[in-house]
């Protein structure tokens, strides 16, 4: 079963193409990843996709759902990690999640219960009653991953997950996400690590302005072009990416 499925997927910023016309199916259970650096059109798709922004042409659907067509219903079950840590400072660690519970309309007792788990599932239970700007970088993303898990949902989006952290928290947050993908969780992951996409993903697509130029399995990239993921994409687009 497909997730996700687009065909000839367009956006377009008044004039501007940001997104040119791509194909992808995502299926249930894995991890696909979108790489390439910032600008290359894989947030804005990772937007469409969790019903943020609507498609300009192309088909976009998700659970089987056109995204235009039912924005409200395809939300419920996805869970979102954006690239920013926009958690709410005048709350603690604790309220950050029963509060973001309550989008979904998610009882006050039941999110407290969800969400004591979900701190224990990131380590963070002992930090409950922070206040945000006590919590290190690394503290912080994993909230933010806790709160994109508060209901339950079938589709985690990853934007960007470990932007900006050192390379101890950054394989904090791998682990934790290895250990959703063997629960059988699908997740879309956009990244410009492209260790972070070997550890993680089962295939990738490589973006560069606004277009998909080559997908597959990590190991078939590799074996077909030679070196590593940085290599393949070096000599894919002549570019090289910037950790």
């Amino acid at each position: 079963m497909f997730i996700v499925n687009s065909k000839g997927l367009k956006k377009y910023y008044g004039t501007f193409l940001a997104v040119k016309g791509i194909d992808f199916e995502i299926k249930e259970g894995e991890c696909f990843g979108f790489l390439g650096p910032n600008g290359a059109g894989k947030t804005t798709v990772m937007r469409m996709i969790q019903c943020f922004m609507e498609p300009s042409e192309g088909v976009l659907e998700v659970f089987g759902m056109d995204t235009k067509k039912y924005p409200s219903k395809i939300k419920e079950k996805i869970g979102v990690m954006p690239q920013e840590n926009n958690l709410d400072p005048d709350l603690s660690v604790e309220e950050n999640l029963i509060v973001y519970a309550n989008y979904f309309d998610i009882k006050k007792k039941v999110a407290k219960e969800k969400g004591e788990e979900l701190l224990r599932f990131v380590d963070m239970l002992e930090y409950k009653k922070y206040k945000i700007d006590k919590l290190s970088g690394g503290m912080k993303r994993k909230l933010v991953l806790a709160r994109a898990l508060i209901n339950g949902p079938d589709l985690i989006i990853l934007d960007e997950p470990t932007t900006g952290l050192d390379p101890q928290s950054r394989h904090n947050v791998w682990d934790m996400l290895k250990i959703l993908k063997s629960k059988g969780k699908t997740s879309i992951l956009t990244t410009h690590y492209m260790e972070e996409a070997d550890n993680l993903c089962d295939r990738v697509a490589i973006m560069d302005s606004g277009l998909i130029i080559e997908s597959g399995k990590p190991e078939e990239l590799k074996n077909k072009y030679g070196g590593n993921l940085e290599d393949v994409y070096l000599k894919l687009t002549g570019k090289k990416l910037e950790n």
